[in-house]
């Protein structure tokens, strides 16, 4: 445990920032999968789903949470799998 007062400060942002890309992280996932399961299974709102995982993709890579490169990948990922049905 740092004993610097700004040290201490730079801890506790750490954290506090590690929960919120965390939550994005675990949000990006879920809509991911509830995309690739709607294209599976052939869902009518397929296009929908696909749409807001591009959409929230996008916005983790401009929040700075995902590398533009990961980010690019994974929504390249989406529309293959949407495109392919």
């Amino acid at each position: 445990m740092p004993n610097i007062k700004s040290q201490k400060d730079r801890v506790k942002q750490a954290a506090k920032e590690a929960a919120h890309n965390k939550a994005i992280k675990t949000n990006l996932k879920t809509v991911v999968k509830k995309a690739e399961a709607a294209v599976s299974t052939g869902a009518t709102d397929a296009d929908k789903t696909v749409v807001a995982a591009v959409s929230t993709i996008d916005k983790a890579a401009n929040k700075g949470v995902l590398h533009k490169n990961t980010a690019a990948r994974r929504v390249s990922r989406v529309m293959r799998a949407a495109n392919k049905a």
